[in-house]
């Protein structure tokens, strides 16, 4: 087809276009081919290098250049004592040294505090010389090249940190942020600054558990999936051009709530070591426990990467803080996690560690051993076995074998047989007969205990095996280290308001130690919680201010933690105290020519404590030499310079002080010249200080002058400009006769200065120091001075509640701003926030102006004018109070001792001109009774010294105090009347009784741990031949011991008490001064107390029931201290109580209670329980006679002996149990074994016998039965004695029922012995 000529044009243009395009896509796969071509010949060629250089030698990168000066030191000319600044530039590889020297010795700055100063900027030198004088000779300066190292800095023009986190609180699972804003300049979105984060110096990068972003001016980290591995120090870094902008701050994390309660936390770090073809080393660090029980083990969980499956690697925990974990797929990449366990339950998983591949790390010596055995010809196929086999781990759990593969090792892969001997012995055992290794690690559990071991290795490939390895010395399973010894002399010291900085000594026994874990207590609270979860070391943050703590510490290693240390010393929670900052704005305040009068402002920062003195030095001012100016310190802010040579300058440096220690000096003072001052105007005046500071006003206090000229100062005149001028105008026209100002019609948060100018005859005198700037706005939340009545007491008050206070605050009252120390006029009282002046009796007197100030503050004060009209309306208002004396208690009575009666009222207050009276049933007293008051209690009072019935009657008192009035009455008639006249009676019965011998305490009983009663009595005012004698029902009672009276108490003890010691008992006290006596009678109620005293001690006491055969049958008993038949006991079976009967018998001796069963039956199967009550709770111990699950013996041992033709002795004991129980018998503990003579059956699984036929004197001795099934055993022996016709035989003795009864059997062919012989053998027996 031919084509259009129209189109022909452009299809000749586009077969242009894609035919170059063609053969520039040829022309780049022929570069790729030749490009990738190269690649792998590179790779190549690296393989055959590698394998053929087993070093690599690595040449620097830079070439070292010696130091050269790009500018050099140039000539100054300076005016004597002004400062000099010297500069040069150095280069040079490394970045050399740079060392200053004046007349070839090296200047030391510090030798000569503030004289030089050295520094060193983006590689320009300087010296900077703060004086010079015509002494200072020439500068040197010499760069040395010691060592340096290579970095890249991307840096900003500056950036600054403006809000930043602070001390964080997280729980594990949770996710926390820190978030810190700042202003970078300039702000370039493509280029934000470099910022780093580190935890605890360590540099994080972004991960799936720390996820970072800069932009905006915000720095951010975020923790989405929080756990305790995650906690510690954060810094965040900055780089600028200053060096690195950075601020830090805890980061805190708590166990996450366990799935268990008391389980423990999960431990956390873990990490793998030590990695191989098939194993690795595990470890971790344990958690902190405080109220959880003790761990007891860790499960350590294994995962291979890519699947969710957790697979457990020990059977059984495993007590110390690591695991070697063996047979692992070798290539495969695997996490871990471990999880704790105590008795309670087991904690929830650590964090999985990071992935690790287990591979042979020796592969590619593996290679280059190959290569080396090809090259050199030698072709070996069986390896060489390992060398240097030791124990790498040994502890309680495992022993970690480690040994060097063998060279050469054949050619194809090997693996590893492991075998031990016990001791010295040559007896080898396989050890991994079922594991294949091929790692020359492997972990030994099953050794025994306090047995050694040596162990040896064999090299095993296809081609065959090696010859074992020289074998380990004696290995035995020993905790080399143990725990850590606990911390000591824990030290808690103030921090900030929230926290506390805990310091201690470590332990005595460290043991590779891996750090710390403190807990803190509130005091008296007793329970203790974790401050941290990773053992290190910090500051304890988060606790609650004004609250007290006490802290303790555990030191921690991998086999656990620490006992506790012993408890700081209780901390009360505030800031804490640092040395003060510098004085400053040193002036003079006189001189005369020898001394010098000096003055200085307060430190803003005190440092949290009361500044306690100043340490002056001083210097002259051609001098750098500083000397002190005294031995003793100034405790105020003026001080007397003396000893000094007239028409010299001198400048002086101030430290402060406080209970922290000394802080930084202030800048040295101007030069001032010691002359003598001979004006005639008054000296400056000092120490403006500023109070009561509110948004238009501010009150200004001065001290006067020291240096008052040639008269008398007569005022002060007040200048005052805003901040930052120096245009001072006059704020009082007439100069004030005080030392203080108010200064009204500011402007609201505008900042002013002031100063002061003192004017005496001569004129006005020099001005004061300017002052600091002061801020007209009141603090937030300032409160007034209020005047009020106290509406219980009338008295005329001012109250102040301060808006801020501290720890150290004081409330300082004054009047006419002059601080009010004693006066009999007012009664100061604070507390807390508040503080009250109360005026004792307002007067003209106490007319003026009264204000308070609160120390330690930023300033919080006010004042309170007292005028005459506001002091009469409150006086006005406390007149109607007083119309009535209040009172705090209506009349009453009360008994003294000696039967005397006082009657007494108390007001809330009396003045010294009060005058009251006694009215006893309408008649005024005048006379016969004591009347007295006392005007600090209120109390008044009458006391009636013979109180009898003719005292009976109404009883009133009036009071007038000044034009106050009250009046109080109490009746005392009727039965009110017998009651106080009888108590009057006993008391003074009472005393009489109290002037001889006699009971400080009457009788009483108390029970011994071994249950004797003890009468018990305590005497007072007794002597040598005083008498004491007891008696039971009237008769005297003759002691072992003859009672002292001189010791104080006597006691009756009455041992194995039962009813016979019923009684009444009375112990009588006496000598010449008089007789005392006292009863106790035991019955009734008494003698039941006294029954269950003994029942609690002895039920207490009570053993557990045990069984006791009897020819009877079987015997229940219970061993106590002691019984008797009065304590209320019962017994039980299948809990109905049992009666004593023929059938059940209860009795009971001074050591136990029994039951005696007489012939049981299946009927008598069940449980038993004896119950001893003791009023307050019953004591109970039960015993099963069910028989299930278990076997029994009847123990019913029958003898048979027939005569004729042969005599023989048969031994049978009936057997019970399920399964059927194995029976053997012995003779003298050897087993009897069935022959002729001696023949063993056991009929229906329930009767066994032992026949001795033709029976022997050879035939006596001890024999025994074992019976025995899957539940246990039992063990019954008797003792069998043949004696030869006419010899002498032995009368049978009952011995203890647990022990055998001897049988004695007589041979002889004439003796007439019964058929049959039953003998019951009974022994302590356990169903």
């Amino acid at each position: 087809m031919l084509r259009a000529p129209e189109g022909m044009q452009e299809y000749q243009r586009m077969a242009a276009h894609f035919g170059r395009d063609l053969v520039q896509l040829q022309h780049e796969l022929h570069r790729m081919k030749v490009a990738t071509k190269e690649q792998v010949d590179s790779i190549e060629m690296t393989r055959e290098v590698k394998g053929m250089m087993p070093l690599r030698k690595d040449y620097p990168a830079e070439v070292p250049q010696a130091p050269d000066f790009l500018v050099s030191l140039r000539s100054h000319t300076v005016w004597e004592k002004t400062p000099v600044k010297l500069f040069c530039t150095v280069s040079g590889k490394p970045n050399p040294i740079v060392k200053w020297y004046r007349n070839n010795v090296a200047i030391e700055p510090l030798s000569a505090p503030g004289k030089y100063k050295i520094e060193n900027k983006y590689g320009v030198h300087s010296l900077i010389i703060s004086r010079y004088n015509l002494t200072h000779p020439q500068f040197t300066v010499r760069p040395l090249i010691v060592s340096s190292f290579h970095f890249k800095l991307h840096f900003h023009k500056g950036v600054t940190l403006l809000e930043s986190f602070g001390v964080t609180f997280g729980t594990e699972g949770e996710s926390v942020s820190l978030v810190a804003n700042m202003v970078v300049v300039p702000d370039l979105p493509n280029l934000p600054p470099e910022v780093m984060w580190y935890r605890d110096d360590t540099l994080l990068m972004p991960s799936r558990w720390a996820e970072m972003s800069i932009g905006g001016g915000v720095a951010k980290l975020t923790l989405p999936h929080l756990n305790k591995d995650d906690e510690g120090l954060y810094t965040l870094r900055i780089w600028t051009k200053d060096g690195t902008a950075e601020h830090s701050a805890y980061l805190f994390v708590k166990d996450a709530t366990p799935t268990v309660a008391g389980a423990p936390g999960a431990p956390m770090d873990v990490a793998v070591f030590d990695v191989n073809a098939d194993y690795v080393l595990v470890s971790w660090k344990p958690p902190n426990t405080t109220h959880e029980a003790p761990i007891t083990g860790y499960f350590v969980d294994r995962r291979k990467s890519g699947t969710t499956d957790w697979v457990q690697c020990n059977d059984s925990p495993v007590k110390v803080c690591k695991l070697p974990v063996h047979g692992l797929t070798e290539g495969a990449s695997y996490h871990f996690r471990v999880r704790a366990v105590n008795k309670d339950g087991i904690s929830l998983p650590s964090r999985m560690s990071s992935g690790v591949t287990a591979a042979e790390v020796e592969s590619d010596v593996e290679g280059r051993t190959t290569n080396s055995e090809e090259l050199q010809g030698v072709y070996v196929t069986i390896p060489d076995p390992p060398t240097n086999v030791h124990a790498t781990e040994i502890n309680k759990t495992y022993v970690v074998l480690s040994w060097a593969p063998p060279s050469p090792r054949g050619r194809a892969p090997v693996w590893y047989l492991i075998e031990k001997c016990e001791g010295d012995s040559h007896i080898w055992q396989r050890v991994n007969t079922a594991v294949q290794l091929r790692s020359p690690r492997y972990p030994v559990y099953d050794m025994e205990d306090k047995k050694s071991y040596r162990f040896r290795v064999i090299t095993v490939n296809k081609y065959g095996s090696s010859e074992p390895s020289e074998p380990t010395a004696a290995i035995q399973k020993v905790d080399p280290c143990g725990v850590p010894s606990a911390p000591r002399q824990v030290i808690a010291s103030r921090n900030t308001k929230t926290s506390a900085f805990v310091q201690w000594e470590p332990p005595k026994h460290a043991n590779n130690l891996m750090g710390y874990y403190v807990d803190a207590s509130l005091v008296g609270s007793k329970k203790w919680f974790p401050c941290n979860h990773r053992p290190y070391k910090f500051v304890v943050h988060g606790l609650v201010p004004g609250d007290t703590y006490v802290f303790r510490v555990q030191a921690v290693n991998a086999y656990g933690l620490s006992e506790e240390s012993q408890e700081s010393a209780p901390l009360f929670i505030d800031a804490a105290l640092s040395t003060p900052s510098a004085p400053y704005d040193i002036s003079l305040l006189n001189c005369n020519g020898s001394s010098m009068t000096l003055a200085w402002k307060r430190p803003k920062n005190t440092g949290g404590s009361k500044i306690t003195s100043y340490y002056l030095d001083k210097r002259e001012a051609e001098s750098v030499e500083w000397k002190e100016v005294s031995p003793s310190p100034a405790v105020h802010r003026t001080f007397t310079v003396e000893n000094l040579t007239t028409g010299v300058f001198y400048e002086f440096k101030i430290q402060a002080a406080n209970l922290a220690g000394v802080g930084l000096p202030s800048e040295p003072s101007k030069a001032f010249a010691c002359e003598a001052w001979t004006m005639a105007e008054p000296g400056p005046a000092y120490d403006i200080s500023f109070w009561e500071v509110r948004d238009t006003s501010v009150l200004v206090q001065w001290k006067p002058p020291v240096y008052a000229g040639a008269g008398p100062i007569t005022g002060y005149f007040v200048d005052m400009a805003k901040k930052g001028s120096s245009d001072f105008v006059a704020v009082n026209a007439e100069p004030v006769g005080h030392c203080y100002l108010k200064v009204s019609g500011l402007e609201t948060g505008a900042s002013y200065v002031f100063r002061v100018r003192a004017v005496n005859a001569k004129g006005v005198g020099k001005a004061s120091d300017v002052s600091d700037p002061v801020c007209a706005k009141a603090l937030p939340g300032t409160k007034e001075i209020v005047c009020g009545v106290d509406e219980e007491t009338g008295d005329i008050f001012l109250n102040f509640e301060a808006c801020d206070v501290s720890e150290t605050s004081k409330f300082t009252w004054s009047k006419s701003y002059k601080e009010i120390t004693e006066s009999s006029r007012v009664s100061i009282t604070s507390s807390g926030r508040h503080s009250k002046l109360t005026f004792v009796n307002a007067e003209k007197e106490d007319l003026g102006i009264y204000s308070v100030a609160v120390t330690d503050t930023d300033g919080v004060s006010s004042s309170y004018s007292v005028n005459e009209e506001g002091q009469r309306l409150v006086l006005n208002i406390s007149f109607f109070i007083y119309l009535i004396v209040p009172l705090k208690t209506e009349l009453n009575y009360e008994i003294l001792e000696k039967g005397h009666v006082r009657f007494w009222v108390q007001a809330k207050k009396l003045s010294s001109s009060v005058n009251y009276r006694f009215i006893v049933n309408d008649k005024a007293i005048t006379s016969g009774y004591k009347i007295s008051h006392d005007v600090s209690t209120g109390i008044i009072q009458m006391t009636i010294e013979h109180f009898t019935k003719a005292n009976e009657g109404t009883y009133t008192i009036q009071i007038h105090d000044g034009k106050a009035k009250s009046q109080s009455s109490l009746v005392l008639v009727g039965d009110a009347f017998k009651a106080a006249l009888k108590e009057a009676e006993f008391q003074r019965k009472e005393h009489i009784r109290k002037q001889g011998p006699h009971f400080s305490e009457y009788l009483s009983f108390h029970v011994t741990d071994d249950c004797t009663v003890m009468l018990v009595c305590k005497l007072a005012n007794v002597k040598k031949e005083t008498r004491f004698t007891w008696f039971k029902d009237d008769e005297e009672i003759t002691v072992d011991v003859p009672p002292n009276p001189m010791s104080g108490s006597c006691s009756l003890p009455i041992p194995m008490f039962s009813r016979k010691d019923q009684g009444i008992y009375k112990a009588v006290l006496g000598d010449d001064r008089g007789k005392d006596t006292s009863v106790f009678e035991i019955s009734g109620k008494v003698f039941e107390d006294i029954i269950n005293a003994i029942a609690s001690i002895a039920g207490s006491s009570a053993s557990d029931l045990v069984l006791q055969c009897t020819p009877e049958g079987i015997r229940l008993q219970c061993y106590m201290k002691y019984y008797t038949e009065e304590m209320k006991t019962s017994w039980f079976h299948r809990e109905s109580k049992i009666s004593s009967s023929e059938k059940m018998r209860i009795g009971g001796t001074s050591e136990m209670a029994w039951m005696q069963i007489c012939e049981p039956t299946d009927k008598e199967k069940g449980h038993y329980t004896i119950e001893i009550h003791d009023g307050k709770k019953s004591h109970t111990r039960t015993f099963d006679l069910s028989g299930q699950g278990k076997w029994k013996l009847d123990f019913h041992l029958h003898i048979l002996c027939d005569l004729a033709p042969l005599q023989s002795l048969s031994l049978t004991c009936t057997v019970c149990g399920d399964p059927s129980p194995e029976v053997t018998w012995f003779k003298n503990e050897q087993e009897v074994v069935s022959d002729d003579r001696f023949k063993i059956t056991f009929e229906g699984g329930k009767f066994a016998s032992l026949t001795i036929n033709n029976v022997h004197v050879e035939d006596s001795g001890k024999y025994s039965i074992n019976v025995r099934n899957k539940y246990g055993g039992e063990f019954v022996e008797i003792t069998v004695s043949v004696y030869k016709q006419g010899g002498d035989i032995p009368e049978p003795k009952l011995g203890q029922m647990a022990k055998p009864i001897y049988c004695t059997l007589c041979m002889s062919p004439s003796s007439k012995i019964p058929e049959s012989a039953n003998l019951l053998i009974t022994r302590d027996c356990k169903t």
